[in-house]
């Protein structure tokens, strides 16, 4: 809402500020000066890009007598007031002409927030989205496709349905029903019927879904989706997981994790381990040590902004910072002048007095006593408060003793951190399927490293009498890394659980005060190349105090460039799993997205698309194996199809430059409680009793993960598709492909022979089914598939001279 004025406002406005100075505008408060020129905005914010350029500008006033004064010249003022560090800023609704005026009388105005521009593209926004509600309430029904429809079990046996339909009908008044039955041949309805919810993401419709799989008493065999626009269809409900697995031999043995770790002991553990096992194992040294768990140590001075200074020790705590101390002395005596003097690491601020003898001295000025003194400053750097210009009066101090905060016991190291992969292998030369297991990149994920120890304890303890373990062992050359982040793992358990980040500090001054201590930090997990922030890419941050700061730039942390050496430095790595929590979801590349438009990264091939669902299924089996717990189908997928955008996460990092097969666990999956009928959340550190479940489930599903790898380096099968014919017309004929495995598969439809750089066959779309191609005349159809082992359909060899490939007849004008 804004305030309201006279229809003449402007011309009044403009007829006071030009009154000659005897008539009062001397009586103005000092403001700050003008700038030379105005604030630069962007060309499309400019005033005067609509019919008369009237806009909602920015001003700022020193205080709140110039916002009086302001208001009372008839500014048409909207209600909003901010305090910013040179005073207040408000916004108020001006013609370029009254900006002009407001300018040359002192007052600071600034760029844009909007204009007539903005409103006229919201409008056509707005007639967009009714012109599309129209045209779908004049079609005669909407086309609804059905996406997943799926039963499973999650712990203690209870029962869920998760279903997905798409509409053709994407605006916001389409309303979803779903009704199903209570098993093969009971009555439609019979089990119960809901309402489906609009799943959108960065504006655009994706799909309707549950909120949450729903809890049903009886196995649905049938779901029905009734739309408000009148189309309708019925599908088969599927069993989602559970498929057959062979229980682990008598003597498998589990279970090695009792406590929560922290790095350290996760490091002393895989090195143990690679001592106990020298023929299965061996250590890894990363060649990046990270900035180590240290800081500076720090003091503070006042309670308000503007008399409040703090200092900074040159060199960290741990290395002499904590033994600094700093003390703020009132001298005796009338008209003293600021003084700085120091004795071995104790710094006196004699402060300056004033004629009455009280202190004079100010925030601003007692840094800059203490940033001028060579002896002071060669050991510490004094701030104000968040650029704060420091006018306010100190106040007198005991010596304060700085501290770098950290409260981690001895046997943690201040020292950069060591990072270590245990390399797990009967045959560690290169020769194997490498993958790559790597936990804790955010440092609050308690339960992650967990996973990685529980799946590399397992590995070697049942290597010796578990036939399935050893074929793991024996045939894969296996990368884990417990700990992708120490350092900020060790701050998250002794000084800030919820600590995200590593603890690189790449805040300037202004944030650099001890109260942001705990924003510090660079989000491992955004820092990576592809698809990145510095590439324009959605879900990470260039606030340095931000949980999602990128870094400075691509690859600045040694922890990310670690992770990229690794997969680098041995390039038989072909399938990876970056460990996260919590949630409960299974996802994979693409995991980043441009706004607006919502322009993704390449979507996986429709191939290796298919494989990720395939293998997905067998992978999430395992992880329910352990006690029931059901990832649902709803956040299994894409990481923004179920998530959000991640720009330069690690999936994508280790995909797109180098091939690697890579998933993400989100472990902790809600937990149902049958008394409410609600999902509850986990949290990052549920009690060790949830975390040492959660930790158990998801080493199988890293068993499993492995058991994909294998099976992918075994593969010698050879796929085999067919074309199926879907829908002719008089004039036209539209078919498909089905594989019997995850491949690509590459066609012609000119007559020529098909090769690697032939048409691609790929999805209808997002989470839909295999697409569809219509042609408008009788048209010879030449085809081939290759697995993602590389297996080429029939033998045919695409890059040769010769047959082999598929071919059919499609033709046009045939009865259906």
């Amino acid at each position: 809402m804004r305030s309201s004025v006279t229809g003449r406002r402007a011309a009044a406005l403009i007829a006071g500020l030009t009154l000659p100075l005897a008539l009062g505008l001397s009586a103005l408060p000092v403001l700050a000066a003008p700038s030379p020129t105005p604030v630069p905005v962007a060309p499309d914010r400019q005033p005067g890009t609509s019919a008369d350029g009237v806009a909602l500008l920015r001003i700022v006033v020193p205080d709140d007598a110039a916002l009086d004064r302001l208001n009372s010249l008839g500014v048409d003022l909207a209600e909003y007031k901010k305090p910013v560090n040179d005073g207040i800023e408000v916004h108020a609704v001006l013609s370029p002409l009254e900006a002009q005026e407001l300018r040359a009388q002192g007052f600071d105005v600034r760029g844009a927030i909007s204009d007539r521009a903005d409103a006229a593209a919201n409008r056509s926004e707005r007639d967009s989205a009714i012109r599309s509600a129209d045209a779908a309430d004049a079609a005669e029904t909407d086309t609804l496709t059905p996406l997943r429809a799926e039963w499973f079990t999650s712990l203690d046996d209870q029962r869920f349905l998760a279903v997905e339909v798409k509409s053709s009908a994407t605006d916001a008044e389409t309303v979803l029903t779903a009704t199903w039955d209570s098993g093969r041949g009971t009555e439609p309805g019979s089990g119960g019927t809901t309402t489906m919810s609009r799943f959108t993401d960065a504006g655009q419709y994706m799909y309707h879904r549950f909120n949450a799989p729903l809890s049903v008493t009886a196995t649905p065999a049938k779901v029905t989706v009734t739309s408000s626009r009148g189309g309708t269809v019925t599908v088969p409900v599927t069993k989602w997981l559970g498929e057959r697995r062979k229980p682990p031999g008598s003597h498998y043995v589990a279970d090695f994790v009792d406590h929560y770790m922290d790095p350290t002991e996760v490091t002393t553990r895989i090195t143990a381990l690679a001592k106990e096992f020298p023929r299965l194992t061996q250590i890894v040294d990363l060649p990046y040590k990270t900035n180590g768990y240290r800081r500076a140590a720090q003091a503070q001075f006042g309670a308000v902004a503007a008399s409040t200074f703090y200092v900074t020790s040159k060199k960290y705590g741990s290395e002499g910072g904590n033994d600094l101390s700093v003390a703020l002395v009132k001298p005796e005596t009338p008209s003293a002048p600021l003084a700085v003097a120091v004795s071995g690491q104790a710094v006196v601020v004699t402060l300056a007095t004033d004629a009455a003898g009280a202190i004079s001295s100010t925030a601003r000025q007692v840094a800059d006593a203490l940033n001028a003194d060579a002896a002071a400053s060669a050991l510490l750097t004094a701030s104000t408060y968040r650029g704060d210009p420091g006018g306010g009066l100190v106040a007198a101090a005991a010596a304060t003793r700085l501290t770098d905060g950290l409260n981690a016991p001895a046997s943690v190291s201040r020292q950069p951190f060591q990072m270590k992969a245990l390399r797990i292998g009967k045959a560690r030369d290169g020769s194997k399927t490498g993958v790559f297991l790597y936990c804790q990149e955010h440092a609050r994920e308690w339960v992650t490293p967990l996973v990685c120890v529980e799946a590399a304890e397992r590995l070697l303890r049942n290597y010796s009498h578990d036939p399935r373990t050893k074929k793991l062992v024996d045939g894969l050359d296996i990368f884990v890394l417990p700990s992708a982040n120490p350092d900020g793992a060790h701050y998250s358990f002794y000084d800030f659980n919820m600590q995200r980040k590593n603890m690189t500090n790449h805040c300037a001054a202004t944030a650099g005060d001890p109260a942001a201590r705990n924003n510090w930090g660079v989000d491992l997990n955004r820092n990576f190349s592809v698809g990145s922030l510095f590439d324009g890419y959605s879900g990470a941050s260039s606030t340095c105090t931000s949980a999602t700061f990128a870094g400075p730039a691509e690859l600045s942390e040694p922890e990310s460039r670690d992770e990229v050496w690794l997969t680098n430095r041995y390039p038989n790595i072909k399938f990876a799993m970056n460990t996260h929590s919590y949630g409960g979801y299974f996802m994979w590349p693409p995991g980043a997205y441009k706004l607006p438009g919502r322009e993704l990264l390449p979507r996986a091939d429709f191939g290796t698309e298919n494989y990720f669902w395939d293998a997905s299924g067998h992978i999430l089996s395992a992880v329910q194996a352990w006690r029931g717990t059901a990832i649902w189908p709803g956040r299994t997928g894409p990481v923004p199809d179920v998530l959000y955008s991640a720009a330069g996460n690690s999936a994508d990092e280790h995909w797109f430059n180098r091939g690697i097969i890579g998933w993400d666990f989100e472990v902790g999956a809600d937990l149902y409680d049958p008394a409410t009928k609600q999902f509850q959340a986990v949290g990052f550190q549920p009690s060790f009793a949830e975390g040492h479940e959660e930790a158990m489930e998801f080493a199988g599903g890293q068993i499993a993960i492995l058991e994909v790898a294998r099976a992918f380096s075994k593969d010698k099968d050879r796929p085999e598709s067919r074309l199926q014919v879907t829908g002719r017309t008089p004039a036209s004929a539209t078919f498909t492909f089905s594989i019997d495995e995850p491949a690509n598969l590459y066609y012609t439809l000119d007559g020529s022979r098909p090769t690697l750089h032939s048409t691609k066959l790929t999805s209808s779309g997002a989470r839909e089914g295999t697409q569809r191609i219509t042609v408008n005349a009788t048209t010879e159809v030449r085809w081939f598939s290759v697995d993602i082992a590389g297996n080429v359909e029939r033998g045919y060899r695409p890059d040769g001279g010769g047959g082999g490939y598929r071919k059919e007849r499609v033709e046009v004008g045939k009865k259906p």
